[in-house]
């Protein structure tokens, strides 16, 4: 396991970054730009899954980062929610709402199993290092 002790060396939170950008470019184009409300909630959701990730890295220990994260898994759903509303709104075809649900959910399922390697380690207290497993975040063990 490769340690990692920066947040933007986390691929969880370069997933969710990625994920916001495309998020809010597509927000900037077409009948979306002028859905002011959904446009700017889903805007908000989406990067408040790579802030909470940061903001819990930054946290004096493991016990607040898992919080986080968990607080990240929470707007993961709610970008998954508004994507529905996108799409029933016609903002987004089948194809962009399956690309970005899909994305969403791929980014729930590494902060799940970023959380369980977390509840796993041994290493307590300030500036844990935390170490990324080596497949990405046992994907398999996520509860549908």
């Amino acid at each position: 396991m490769a340690k990692i002790n920066r947040f933007e060396d986390l691929d969880v939170w370069q997933f969710a970054r990625q994920l916001s950008n495309d998020i809010y470019w597509l927000t900037q184009k077409g009948t979306f730009a002028k859905d002011f409300e959904l446009k700017n909630q889903i805007n908000r959701a989406s990067g408040s899954i790579m802030d909470n990730i940061a903001e819990g890295f930054g946290r004096a220990n493991r016990a607040e980062f898992i919080v986080f994260l968990g607080y990240s898994m929470g707007s993961g759903t709610e970008v998954k929610s508004q994507l529905y509303r996108a799409f029933d709104r016609h903002h987004v075809d089948l194809e962009c709402f399956n690309e970005l649900y899909g994305r969403a959910d791929r980014v729930g399922k590494m902060l799940f199993g970023l959380i369980q390697a977390l509840k796993k380690s041994p290493v307590r207290g300030l500036k844990y290092k935390v170490s990324e497993p080596e497949e990405p975040y046992e994907l398999a063990d996520y509860p549908d």
